[in-house]
C-alpha cells in the first residue's frame, strides 16, 4: 500500500508571509440539521465540539468544527483518526437526514505566517480583511482569485486554508504571488 502524502508534500515559499502546504489533516464533511439534537449530540461524544455559530469554528485539542454553511460542518482532526470518526458520526446518525464524508484526500490545507497576511488575503478574496471586519476564529468560504476556497484567522498574523487538492498548485501559487514582496501594498501593514 503507499503512502500518504499531502497535496503539495511541503512546499513553502517565504515572502511577506510563510506559505506551507500543512501537511496531512483528517478532513470530515458532515451535513445535516445543524441545529437539531442528534448532530449536536454526536460531533460532542464523539468529537468533543460543539456546533459553531455561522461563519465561526470551535475547537477542543486537536480537532475543529467549522461552520461551511447553513447544513454544513468541515470537521478537522487528525489524518489517522478522520475514517474512525467518521464511521462513528455515520453510525451515530443513522436514521437522521444527514452526510458524512471523509474528504482528507480531496483536501489541501495550507497554512501562512506572517503580518501581512491581511494583505495578502486582501488580494486574493472578495472579503474586507480589516481588523475588526474579521477576526481570529471567523471562517470564510469563498474565493481565492478563480477557486472554491475557505480560510480562517487562527490568530493575528496566522491563518489556514483549504481548498480542493486539485486546484493545490494554483492556490499555492497565487498565494505565493500574492506574497512577494515586490507586491506589497502596504494597506494592512502600515507600509
Amino acid at each position: 500500500m503507499s503512502e500518504a502524502v499531502s497535496a503539495l508534500n511541503g512546499a513553502e515559499y517565504e515572502g511577506a508571509v510563510l506559505v506551507q502546504d500543512a501537511g496531512l489533516q483528517g478532513m470530515i464533511t458532515l451535513r445535516g440539521d445543524l441545529a437539531g439534537a442528534a448532530l449536536g449530540k454526536a460531533l460532542h461524544d464523539l468529537c468533543s465540539l460543539a456546533v459553531p455559530a455561522p461563519r465561526r469554528m470551535t475547537s477542543a485539542g486537536t480537532r475543529s468544527a467549522l461552520w461551511m454553511s447553513p447544513d454544513e460542518l468541515l470537521v478537522l482532526c487528525p489524518y489517522g483518526d478522520a475514517p474512525r470518526l467518521a464511521s462513528g458520526l455515520q453510525a451515530a446518525l443513522a436514521g437522521e437526514h444527514a452526510l458524512v464524508a471523509t474528504v482528507s484526500d480531496a483536501r489541501a490545507m495550507f497554512t501562512l505566517d506572517g503580518a501581512s497576511l491581511r494583505e495578502v488575503l486582501a488580494k486574493l478574496a472578495p472579503v474586507d480583511m480589516a481588523p475588526g471586519r474579521i477576526e481570529p476564529g471567523e471562517v470564510r468560504r469563498t474565493r481565492l482569485a478563480q477557486v472554491a476556497a475557505a480560510f480562517w484567522l487562527e490568530r493575528e498574523g496566522r491563518a489556514r486554508v483549504v481548498c480542493f487538492r486539485s486546484v493545490a498548485r494554483y492556490v499555492f501559487d497565487i498565494l505565493s504571488d500574492a506574497a512577494s514582496p515586490d507586491a506589497a501594498v502596504g494597506v494592512f501593514d502600515g507600509r
